[in-house]
């Protein structure tokens, strides 16, 4: 075991985890933040994601010896109240189905258009194809992002 203080969602958080733990595990099972689904464990669906110091990565196969110094943002964390242009997008397009996934389709997208403003389609297809959705809501996805991108969503 070792001590880690993790700034996650602007707070130092202290855990006391084996290094090679996932940061998926540390943040659902160690400082109770659920919002962050596990999907494959394989990194290959997205369900998992969090965006660690602005950047979507899949925390299912994240050591948390790895952004132990970085900060770290799950979907909790995205905005207080739901206000997050990508958040309130999703809403307005009614995005979700069944929602297990949109965590790491919402994360994802927040990261796309902080580096990425004013995404075309193939570029909202390529940052988001790794995000499996078995409701298949790629089109209200889209649509939403486009959305958001218009509301502003910008980088934290």
């Amino acid at each position: 075991m070792a001590r880690f203080t993790l700034t996650v969602n602007g707070r130092a958080r202290p855990v006391n985890v084996a290094p090679e733990t996932p940061l998926l595990w540390v943040l659902r099972d160690e400082l109770d933040l659920t919002g962050t689904k596990y999907g494959c464990g394989e990194g290959q669906c997205g369900a998992c994601t969090v965006h660690v110091d602005g950047a979507a990565i899949r925390s299912c196969v994240t050591p948390v010896s790895s952004v132990a110094r970085q900060k770290i943002t799950t979907i909790e964390g995205l905005s207080r109240d739901g206000s997050h242009p990508v958040q309130r997008a999703w809403i307005a397009e009614d995005v979700p189905q069944c929602g297990y996934c949109q965590p790491g389709q919402i994360m994802t997208a927040a990261s796309l258009l902080a580096f990425r403003p004013k995404p075309t389609d193939a570029e909202i297809d390529d940052a988001m194809s790794g995000n499996i959705c078995r409701c298949g809501t790629y089109p209200r996805i889209r649509k939403a992002i486009h959305r958001a991108a218009g509301l502003g969503a910008k980088k934290k």
